[in-house]
């Protein structure tokens, strides 16, 4: 039977509610030869455009994730084409408890002529692969990519630029960094007796000086070491994780990168992605349209 999709280089173009920019819905093949699911809308034209990229949360839930993301969290992609910029919700494989702190770098060889690996990729790998092939598209401006990642999203931001050099600027916002600050919790995190695997969703660490104790500040030296992107860390006030997120930018500045702060107090955790109302509106208050024209500045300082 006939197909006029491409199974290797597969693409499908969709409507997004309220609004003339559609979504191409795309496979995207990494490093181990699986796929991860992408959304992108880009502003009419050929291009090549800035892009930047949107991640959040540990992972999973594939393609029906990116189509929920589009249509209910679109509202900073409508603002990011509105400035000129391509841009695309990512999809990853899930979180590994630890992988990262665990794991070690990734070692990739060759056996009997194809991939050989000492572990399997984890999922800021997986972004860094979508990076790759993102900037070998004819309508993307290979040398000015941002990042965008919140709350795990936040941590893949610092892991991808500790060791990859091809973005030009990234926000980190709300970064839930304790695996990369090798942070040892307290008792408001437990291990699940049935996976045994930690439980973190109700860890406090909204004191700087309390999380400032419990990470190995060597270990996190030598990882945010290779960092050289501009990177713009977000807090958000009361939050029980914002002595994580202070901590994060802390630590990066006492070192001399190219960092900076702000923080904003929203009820809403991930509150620069607004989210869709039950009215199909948009929920948008102007501490979000402050926060995100913060971080369109940011890229228009380092993309354009």
């Amino acid at each position: 039977m006939a197909t006029t999709i491409d199974p290797e280089h597969v693409e499908i173009t969709e409507p997004v509610p309220g609004s003339d920019l559609p979504v191409h819905l795309m496979y995207v093949e990494v490093w181990d030869g699986l796929y991860a699911p992408i959304g992108v809308r880009r502003p009419e034209g050929d291009g090549p455009f800035p892009i930047v990229l949107l991640a959040s949360g540990n992972g999973g839930e594939g393609m029906a994730w990116i189509r929920d993301a589009v249509n209910n969290k679109g509202y900073i992609m409508e603002r990011l084409v509105e400035a000129g910029y391509a841009c695309a919700w990512l999809r990853y494989r899930s979180e590994v408890e630890l992988g990262y702190h665990e794991g070690g770098p990734l070692v990739r060889d060759i056996r009997q002529g194809r991939d050989m690996f000492n572990r399997s990729p984890l999922e800021y790998e997986d972004e860094i692969a979508i990076i790759d092939y993102l900037k070998e598209q004819p309508w993307v401006d290979a040398d000015r990519v941002g990042l965008i990642g919140m709350s795990h999203g936040g941590e893949m931001v610092l892991k991808i630029t500790s060791e990859y050099h091809g973005v030009a600027a990234a926000v980190a916002s709300e970064p839930a960094s304790h695996e990369y600050l090798a942070l040892t919790p307290d008792d408001t995190a437990f291990v699940n007796e049935e996976t045994q695997l930690r439980n973190i969703e109700g860890m406090v660490m909204s004191e700087v000086d309390k999380v400032r104790a419990r990470i190995d500040e060597p270990v996190a030296r030598a990882r945010a070491e290779g960092i050289t992107t501009p990177i713009l860390v977000m807090g958000r006030e009361d939050d029980h994780l914002q002595g994580i997120f202070i901590t994060s930018y802390q630590l990066l500045a006492e070192m001399g990168k190219p960092v900076s702060w702000v923080s904003y107090d929203h009820p809403l955790h991930g509150y620069v992605f607004p989210i869709r109302g039950a009215d199909g509106e948009y929920e948008v208050n102007e501490v979000q349209h402050e926060a995100i024209a913060a971080v369109i500045s940011f890229f228009d300082e380092h993309l354009k």
